[in-house]
């Protein structure tokens, strides 16, 4: 078993924190749910957000979904010009013994195209 890093983006329709809970449960979610991930794999979860995110903290959701106890932390992202606004990315750190091609990152609504070079 080795530790494995799994990618996943959303954006928002608008900044507030209903939207931001919403939004990242359902990413989280389905990267879990999509990579049949154990609750006890989960080594970190490090979220992002463009600057314009501000209605609260994406790990909320996490802790919402029962994963208060895997170390979670949140980050802005950087600013560069023409990025997708209202983006929440998230890099989960998992133990497992599948191999990297095998993991499926996640791009939901206008983050579909930001890494289509990677398995989904």
């Amino acid at each position: 078993m080795s530790t494995k890093g799994l990618r996943g983006a959303t954006t928002l329709e608008e900044d507030s924190r209903d939207e931001i809970i919403v939004k990242t449960k359902e990413l989280l979610g389905a990267m879990i749910e999509r990579n049949e991930i154990d609750k006890e794999d989960l080594v970190t979860i490090i979220f992002t957000a463009t600057s314009d995110v501000h209605g609260a903290f994406p790990a909320a959701a996490a802790r919402e979904m029962g994963f208060g106890d895997v170390p979670l932390i949140c980050a802005q992202e950087l600013e560069i010009a023409d990025s997708t606004p209202l983006c929440i990315r998230i890099l989960a750190l998992i133990d497992t013994d599948k191999k990297r091609s095998e993991l499926r990152h996640i791009y939901l609504h206008g983050a579909k195209g930001l890494r289509d070079d990677l398995p989904s």
